[in-house]
Parts: C-alpha cells; sequence; structure tokens
C-alpha cells in the first residue's frame, strides 16, 4: 500500500520524446497482461519494435502522467475507446492508473460522449478488478479485432463501459 510520501502525479500530452518510455511501459504492462491469454499470433507479432513504432505513430493519442520527472504510465483514447492503458510495474499501486482512467473519463465527457468503453484481455484478472473498482461495468465477452499484420486477430476480451454524461 502506498504511503504518504506519493509523489504528484502531472498529466500531460505525449510529445515525440516520450515515444521510447511509452513503448517501454506498453511492453512490460502488454506482457504481463496479455501472455497466457491472447492467441500466440497476436504474441508474435508484438516485438519490442513493433511497440516503438506504434508509440512513435500514437504520440497525438496519447496522454502520460508524469512521476518526479519520469513517465510513469499512459493512456491513449480514441473516440470514445480507452484504447491503452498502462503504468510502469514501479508505480503500480500508487495512484497513476486511477488518474489516467479519470482523465480519459473526463475527456469522454468533454467530446460529446455519452460514456465511454475500453477492452480488456479475458484472462486479465487484475485489470478487471481495477476498472470494477472504478465502477466501470463489464458488458460481456466478445472479439476484439487486434491489429495484425496480415489483418486483424481476433481476442479474447471483456467490453468495459462507463458512463460520463450526467455524472
Amino acid at each position: 500500500m502506498p504511503g504518504p510520501d506519493l509523489q504528484p502525479i502531472a498529466l500531460r500530452p505525449a510529445d515525440p520524446a516520450d515515444a521510447e518510455a511509452v513503448a517501454a511501459i506498453w511492453r512490460d504492462g502488454w506482457r504481463d497482461g496479455h501472455l497466457g491469454h491472447v492467441p500466440g499470433e497476436l504474441v508474435a507479432v508484438r516485438t519490442p519494435e513493433s511497440f516503438a513504432v506504434r508509440a512513435g505513430e500514437r504520440v497525438a493519442d496519447t496522454t502520460v502522467a508524469v512521476v518526479d520527472g519520469a513517465v510513469a504510465g499512459f493512456v491513449m483514447v480514441v473516440g470514445d475507446e480507452v484504447e491503452q492503458l498502462y503504468v510502469s510495474a514501479a508505480h503500480r499501486g500508487a495512484g497513476v492508473a486511477g488518474a489516467l482512467l479519470a482523465y480519459a473519463e473526463r475527456l469522454g465527457r468533454e467530446q460529446g460522449h455519452g460514456r465511454v468503453w475500453l477492452a480488456v484481455v479475458t484472462g486479465n484478472a487484475r485489470a478487471r478488478r481495477f476498472y470494477e473498482r472504478e465502477d466501470w461495468v463489464d458488458e460481456g465477452a466478445f472479439d476484439y479485432p487486434a491489429e495484425g499484420p496480415d489483418g486483424p486477430i481476433s481476442v479474447p476480451c471483456h467490453r468495459y463501459v462507463k458512463q460520463v454524461q450526467g455524472t
């Protein structure tokens, strides 16, 4: 449990200089939550290089959380979907994920969406518990079309939603 000496969390739009840190957090977090729960075909294409390329391409969609001068986590929001939310292992349990998720909810509300949604890999119990603690509702199982080199790769997920208008 974090103690009273927690560092403040600052959120800001990502810039190209953040791409390397975002890629490392994304890669490590993705492996923590996905290995053993997604098709081997997807694991094979999620190389360190793939995260570096995608982090660089997605800077405009990314907001980073900075703690003590270092990128501690990030969120990518497109339309009403919270596409990615990851926190470095060193900063888990320190409120970073909650701050990023609250930002994503606020962004959805400001953009006029009645609700926002995200996909969680079915076997990622830690992430599912987190979203449920944050009052997100599991709408059930579905197959998420993850980007693969030869087209979408079907990934078993659960769709979580949260009402953001009128809250």
